[in-house]
């Protein structure tokens, strides 16, 4: 196995790599890693601003969620967000019909909505002209279950890793904004979140370039 490029990059630098990806001539896939709170979905519509809506789309891992109900059902809704409360199966078979979507063919794709806490179907529309996709989510590197697949439809696959103090404010002002109380998002992030974060650490040497983000 090969190792990952490390660099502390600028953005524009990621923008004109993910803009020679654009301009292959071909159907292109971009997954971004890292821990919960990273930055992922930040750096995803940074890059739709540069490249543009038109020849770049974001279809989140997030949104294969399995439901509330569903995860009361395993008795698994206290760890929403581990590896296995997402339906891994159902993400690498979406990620292998957009590497080989045909011209004309339109594919939806879910979204997860932070202010109900579950996923929306159908809810992103990638049209088969758009050169880039880009995926972020936690486990795209992940060496169980269906993940191996998802990250074989990918052309490369981008870590980040993050200043954890950074990282921890971002994450516990995201729960308090989408609802929790300051002391029910600090509880949830180091009890939920950080067991997550450790467990993603453990995938970045799979990825093709790892990426410092305020990181001392």
């Amino acid at each position: 196995m090969t190792t990952p490029t490390r660099m502390t990059t600028t953005m524009q630098q990621l923008v004109d790599r993910a803009e020679a990806l654009a301009s292959s001539g071909r159907r292109r896939l971009i997954g971004i890693v890292g821990a919960p709170g990273a930055g992922k979905s930040t750096l995803s519509a940074a890059l739709v601003s540069a490249l543009g809506a038109d020849r770049v789309v974001v279809v989140p891992m997030d949104g294969f969620h399995l439901s509330n109900a569903e995860l009361e059902r395993q008795g698994l809704r206290r760890v929403k967000g581990a590896v296995t409360t997402f339906d891994d199966g159902g993400y690498a078979a979406l990620l292998r019909r957009l590497r080989d979507q045909q011209p004309g063919e339109v594919v939806y794709a879910p979204y997860f909505d932070r202010s109900l806490e579950e996923s929306i179907g159908s809810a992103v529309r990638v049209e088969a002209d758009v050169p880039l996709v880009i995926t972020e989510g936690n486990y795209l590197l992940a060496d169980t279950g269906a993940w191996p697949s998802a990250r074989a439809a990918l052309d490369e696959t981008w870590y980040l890793r993050t200043d954890d103090e950074l990282r921890l404010a971002w994450l516990i002002a995201r729960h308090v904004e989408f609802g929790k109380t300051p002391d029910e998002a600090e509880e949830w992030v180091m009890r939920s979140d950080e067991v997550n974060a450790r467990f993603i650490a453990t995938t970045a040497h799979r990825a093709d370039l790892v990426v410092d983000i305020g990181v001392g």
